[in-house]
This record gives C-alpha cells, structure tokens and sequence, in this order.
C-alpha cells in the first residue's frame, strides 16, 4: 500500500475517516452523500490524495460538518 503524502494530508484523512465512522456510514454510503466516486473518498482517509479546499468544503458538507472541524490544528506539511 502506498503510504500517506505527509503528515497533514495523514492527519486530514484520519479525521475524514472519523466523522464518516461517527455517522455509521460506509465508504460507499459517504462517498454518495459527498459526490465523489468511494475509491476517491478511500484515497482521501488513507491519506494518499491531497484535497483542495473545494474538495475539503464539499467533503466536509458531505459528512455534514464543517471544513474547519477538519482542518483546525493539522500539522503544518513538510
């Protein structure tokens, strides 16, 4: 498996990931609530795929929460 882009992409995906499993759903069930195709949404809480902010904004209103639930105290990238 490919390992995370950095620190902060890691940090990103592991807290997409945590609110998806808060809300009980599957990577497919997000992935629909989100618009983006699961493998993509996979990619994202592996930390394997950097995200503009209009993918963190639309992911964060997929998962229904808000970007700087995501975003406030990453790690700076390297």
């Amino acid at each position: 498996m490919k390992p995370p882009l950095n620190a902060l992409v890691a940090e990103l995906g592991e807290r997409v990931r945590a609110r998806r499993e808060e809300l009980g759903w599957s990577q497919e069930q997000a992935a629909e609530h989100i618009g983006i195709h699961w493998t993509q949404l996979g990619r994202v809480e592996r930390g394997q795929r950097s995200s503009r902010v209009e993918s963190v904004v639309k992911i964060a209103a997929g998962l229904r929460t808000t970007p700087g639930a995501l975003l406030d105290g990453l790690p700076l990238a390297d």
